[in-house]
């Protein structure tokens, strides 16, 4: 089976849609410091276009969470790697590149609400509310996508195409 990519969003807007949230974000921190938490792999991708383009302080930490086996989320959140500084008192905004089922996300807030940030919010690169099982709203949102499988500018098919500087559609030609 052959695998083919259609282009959904362009590398210019994918650019000009990461300033915009990075303006938006620093006008409602002016005169604060943001913590940006990367969710890796894929929001690493958004994650460091988008604190180039915040203008107040900004501080980063990763944390690699998964719920996907191949292109099925599994329903069940592992930590893999959490984060290497506590947040608590800090304006903390969660990076991802995909907000989908929403179970990874719902858990992942939860988890750090729990440890006392000043505000947590997220920030989302693409929505895909047609998939959403759990309710989970972005608070900084670029693009909403349909229910297809979405590849390129950090979302993967088995660890390929994260390199992508667009946002694609994946689909298999036999």
């Amino acid at each position: 089976m052959a695998e083919r990519i259609e282009v959904l969003i362009p590398e210019e807007e994918v650019d000009e849609r990461i300033r915009q949230l990075g303006e938006e974000i620093s006008r409602d921190y002016e005169g604060k410091e943001v913590h940006l938490i990367s969710v890796l792999k894929g929001g690493a991708f958004v994650t460091v276009e988008l604190a180039k383009r915040i203008t107040v302080p900004v501080t980063l930490d990763f944390m690699y969470v998964s719920s996907y086996s191949g292109t099925e989320s599994t329903g069940i959140v592992k930590i893999v790697k959490d984060l290497d500084q506590a947040i608590a008192g800090k304006n903390v905004i969660v990076v991802e590149d995909i907000l989908d089922t929403g179970r990874t996300l719902s858990y992942l807030l939860s988890l750090l609400n729990d440890r006392h940030p000043a505000s947590l919010r997220l920030c989302t690169l693409l929505d895909k509310p047609e998939r959403r099982v759990t309710e989970v709203k972005a608070d900084y949102t670029g693009f909403t996508v349909p229910d297809k499988f979405i590849v390129g500018y950090g979302l993967d098919y088995d660890q390929k195409y994260r390199n992508l500087p667009y946002v694609g559609v994946l689909s298999f030609e036999e």
